[in-house]
């Protein structure tokens, strides 16, 4: 099995994506594309839980209610008997003190001031008599008043509890399916590579795989031949192998996207990044970066071939400098070479490039 380093490209960047819309849950591209397929289940069922939810708030209400409406009247019961026998045993002590006759003028006085503050205890108390029992029973009554409000609204109303219980969740799912929608391209992308390095990872462990090698230069590297100015360059896998480095860039395109102008020419992105890679790899040499194994004719040459490999569909056409292959035509295509490479030199060529890749930025002056 080939080693392979890095996780590619697309599935980097389509994570990164998910993540600056507050999306972590998915884990692997595979979640994602199961949540995009199950979406309409998904959908579907949050609701149904959602109406279960209301329909079981229901029947508690319904339970709920018959229990506070027991409350009620047993502690409005209790209150009322004791209020009354509050009342009775002022009464009692009226009764006493009006049945008493006092002989000197004091004890008619005391007498005379117990018995108004008797009687007047007593039309207090009976005064106050409904607002006290109703006082004992108001908090009662209003969580009565509150849960029955809501347990006619869900009778009267009850796709509409349903509508506004599941809105959030619902909402949130909906924002998820619209942000994935929105990453198609990386996730054909990523789908593509995936297929792509589970093909190289058939290969022995002679190989060696580096995904998404990605750098940048400052100033900008200048391509005499194409009179072009290079910022940077991205590659989907760079294959180490006996026989030399392959470029690898992976394309899971449609037959209608290989006619579309709008698109980067695939051919160029390559051409690009082979020059760049070659520059990199024999300044590497002559700056004694890199060494291989030396040969008594000369200085070895690490070749490099630019691979286009179509997951989906190919072009009939054929590109200069440049191998346009299948997925299926690809362990074939790279097994047909002949080693050149012992397996040290290859392990050195990777972790050069691995140095490189870890800088992200080169400063070319």
């Amino acid at each position: 099995m080939s080693r392979t380093y890095n996780t590619i490209g697309s599935l980097k960047t389509l994570k990164a994506h998910l993540e600056e819309s507050n999306i972590y849950e998915f884990k692997s591209l595979k979640e994602v594309i199961d949540f995009q397929s199950a979406f309409a289940i998904s959908r579907q069922q949050l609701i149904s839980h959602h109406k279960n939810l209301i329909e079981e708030e229901k029947n508690i209400l319904n339970v709920e209610l018959k229990d506070l409406d027991t409350a009620i009247e047993t502690q409005k019961r209790q209150t009322e008997q004791l209020l009354t026998d509050e009342i009775d045993k002022l009464k009692q002590l009226y009764n006493v003190y009006t049945n008493q006759n006092p002989t000197n003028l004091f004890q008619k006085i005391t007498h005379n001031l117990k018995l108004w503050s008797y009687n007047r205890k007593i039309k207090n108390k009976e005064n106050k008599f409904d607002s006290e029992v109703k006082n004992t029973i108001s908090h009662l009554v209003d969580n009565y008043q509150k849960k029955s409000n809501r347990y006619q609204y869900i009778i009267s109303n009850e796709d509409e509890a349903v509508r506004q219980s599941v809105h959030h969740s619902l909402s949130e799912l909906e924002r998820k399916k619209a942000v994935i929608d929105n990453l198609n391209s990386f996730i054909y992308g990523a789908l593509g590579e995936q297929k792509v390095v589970k093909t190289l990872e058939n290969l022995s462990d002679d190989y060696f795989l580096i995904n998404d090698f990605s750098v940048s230069f400052s100033p900008a590297i200048y391509n005499r031949q194409e009179n072009d100015y290079i910022k940077s360059v991205q590659i989907d896998h760079i294959l180490v192998s006996p026989s030399g480095i392959f470029l690898i860039e992976t394309k899971n395109w449609s037959e209608k996207s290989l006619e579309s102008l709008s698109l980067r020419s695939p051919v160029q992105q390559i051409r690009r990044a082979s020059f760049v890679l070659f520059k990199l790899l024999n300044n590497g040499i002559s700056n004694y970066h890199l060494r291989l194994d030396r040969h008594h004719w000369g200085d070895k040459k690490i070749s490099i071939k630019n691979l286009i490999v179509m997951t989906n569909t190919k072009p009939q056409e054929e590109f200069q400098f440049v191998k346009v292959l299948t997925l299926n035509e690809l362990l074939g295509y790279i097994n047909y070479f002949k080693p050149t490479f012992s397996l040290n030199e290859t392990q050195r060529i990777t972790d050069f490039i691995l140095r490189i890749n870890e800088q992200k930025i080169i400063a070319t002056k």
